[in-house]
């Protein structure tokens, strides 16, 4: 269970994230991309914030990612100077791909039987055996 401190950083690094990446994309030059920061996390002793990052269009979430977590020292540095009277120390920046909009449309496909799971088995992921 998050702190009130945890959910006051995460939300003040989820603002300002928001306006770093979205302005980055602009300057980039990139057409048709969006970028959103959909959570931030941050550890009990606030030195790492974890990072989900809604990508549109899906097929270039991951090369879009490898681009941000490239540039991980730079962003994070952006953001150490707006969150600096705010924040004595800006907490280490981990990306992850939220995927959850994907999960929830392959939810969505499974209950109006487009991809019925109990019909065609192989859409059904394999479980590994450990």
């Amino acid at each position: 269970m998050e702190s009130n401190r945890q959910k006051k950083i995460a939300s003040v690094i989820q603002k300002d994230l928001v306006d770093i990446l979205q302005g980055a994309v602009r300057e980039g030059g990139l057409k048709n991309v969006i970028i959103s920061v959909s959570k931030v996390s941050v550890t009990v002793d606030l030195s790492i914030a974890k990072v989900y990052l809604s990508i549109f269009p899906n097929d270039k979430a991951q090369e879009l990612l490898d681009g941000i977590s490239s540039n991980t020292p730079l962003i994070k540095h952006d953001l150490a100077q707006r969150v600096k009277n705010q924040l004595r120390k800006v907490p280490d920046l981990i990306f992850y791909i939220d995927d959850s909009l994907a999960y929830i449309e392959n939810i969505e496909k499974s209950l109006k039987g487009v991809d019925d799971p109990v019909k065609n088995r192989d859409l059904l992921d394999k479980r590994k055996k450990l």
